[in-house]
């Protein structure tokens, strides 16, 4: 199975959480990509993987701006995604922005959700505020995501 690791960011710190779980997690999937959002639109969705979206939160709420294309695009032009699991991470800063806290990812939730996509485990969300390394906790959430939802993943995947 395939973990797609889909990164929106500005400060390039979701990339390098996303790119700490590539190196950390390699052990626990076949295969591991880390894509940046950039020009990115809803057929991203189309090929058979695990996707986890990594993104930041900007301003006051916002996805950042290499990530806009890529919600504008599963807004605008609607597809059932049904087929779909995901997992979500998201970034921001609750000592800032309280009210907007990690907004990126959870628009990426809603959205994805509504379209019939199915998350598996709970958003997880980091707070840059609050001295806690991204990349560990980031690659500590992942390792524990991927054990609890792989093998039921891997069981119901078609024998090819």
């Amino acid at each position: 199975m395939k973990l797609k690791i889909l990164v929106g960011t500005t400060t390039q710190t979701a990339e390098s959480v996303a790119q700490s779980i590539e190196l950390d997690c390699a052990d626990l999937v076949e295969q591991i990509e880390v894509q940046l959002m950039d020009g990115l639109d809803a057929s991203v969705f189309d090929e058979p993987a695990l996707f986890l979206i990594c993104t930041a939160t900007y301003g006051s709420g916002d996805v950042p701006d290499n990530a806009q294309a890529l919600l504008a695009s599963l807004c605008s032009a609607p597809t059932y995604l049904g087929h779909v699991r995901y997992g979500v991470m998201a970034l921001g800063d609750q000592g800032s922005y309280p009210m907007t806290f990690a907004m990126g990812g959870r628009q990426f939730d809603e959205k994805l959700t509504d379209l019939g996509a199915q998350r598996l485990g709970e958003v997880w969300t980091h707070d840059a505020s609050s001295g806690v390394v991204a990349e560990d906790a980031g690659i500590a959430w992942c390792r524990d995501w991927l054990t609890s939802h792989l093998p039921a993943l891997r069981a119901a995947a078609p024998q090819a």
